[in-house]
C-alpha cells in the first residue's frame, strides 16, 4: 500500500525526466573540450535546433552528444539566445 502519495513532499521532489541541467563547459573551436571539469574524448554527433520561433518564447541550440574520458556518454548543449550551457543525460 502506498501511503498518501499526493503528498506534497512528493511533489516537491519530482522533476521532469532528463531535465537540463547547467553545465561548465570550456569550448575549444566550437565544441566542448571539458565539461564539468572533465576531458572530452570524443565528440560522436552534433546537430542544430531552431523551434517555436514563432512564439515569444524560441528555441535555438547547438546539441553535442559527447564520451568523456571516464567513458560516460553525456549529451550537452548551447542555448544560442542565452549563451549558456546545459547537460542531458545521453
Amino acid at each position: 500500500m502506498v501511503a498518501n502519495p499526493g503528498s506534497a513532499r512528493i511533489a516537491r521532489t519530482a522533476r521532469r525526466l532528463n531535465e537540463p541541467r547547467p553545465a561548465t563547459v570550456v569550448p575549444r573551436q566550437g565544441s566542448p573540450a571539458l565539461i564539468d571539469r572533465s576531458p572530452v574524448a570524443i565528440v560522436r554527433e552534433e546537430w542544430h535546433v531552431v523551434d517555436r520561433w514563432w512564439t515569444e518564447q524560441p528555441i535555438q541550440r547547438r546539441y553535442f552528444d559527447v564520451v568523456l574520458t571516464t567513458g560516460e556518454n553525456v549529451v550537452v548543449f548551447v542555448d544560442e539566445l542565452s549563451e549558456r550551457w546545459f547537460r542531458q543525460r545521453a
